[in-house]
C-alpha cells in the first residue's frame, strides 16, 4: 500500500515539478537560459562519465568569458568543482531553440585551480 501511494505521489508531482523548472526558466534571457540548461546538463554528463568523482557545480565563465550564438554555449574558461575542489574545465553545449534544454555536452576537464586563486575567481570550497 505505501509503495503503490508513493508511486502515485511521484507520478502527480514529477510533472509538477518539471512544469514549474520550465516555467522559471522562461522568465530568463536566452542566454541565461542556456547557460543554465548547459550546467544542467554538464554536472549530469560529467557525474556519468566518472571522470570526478562527486561533481555538485559547474560555472561557465570563470577563467574566461563563455559565448552564445543563440543555439549553442562555448566555455573556454569554466570550472567544475568535484569534492571541494575546483577544475578549469573546457565545453560546446548545444541547446534547443527554447533554450530550456541541453541537446548535447562534449567536454575536457584541465587541472586542479589552485585554492589560493578561489577567491579572486569567485569560487568556494
Amino acid at each position: 500500500m505505501h509503495r503503490l501511494l508513493f508511486l502515485l505521489i511521484v507520478a502527480v508531482i514529477a510533472p509538477v515539478q518539471a512544469a514549474s523548472m520550465n516555467d522559471v526558466m522562461m522568465k530568463l534571457e536566452p542566454e541565461e537560459r542556456a547557460h543554465q540548461a548547459c550546467i544542467m546538463r554538464g554536472i549530469d554528463t560529467i557525474n556519468r562519465s566518472k571522470k570526478l568523482k562527486g561533481v555538485d557545480r559547474l560555472k561557465t565563465s570563470i577563467l574566461s568569458r563563455a559565448t552564445f550564438d543563440g543555439t549553442t554555449v562555448v566555455a573556454k574558461g569554466g570550472a567544475v568543482r568535484a569534492d571541494h575542489q575546483w577544475y578549469a574545465l573546457k565545453f560546446t553545449c548545444a541547446v534547443g531553440k527554447d533554450q530550456l534544454k541541453a541537446t548535447s555536452f562534449d567536454y575536457e576537464i584541465g587541472a586542479p585551480i589552485p585554492k589560493t586563486r578561489y577567491e579572486d575567481l569567485g569560487l568556494w570550497e
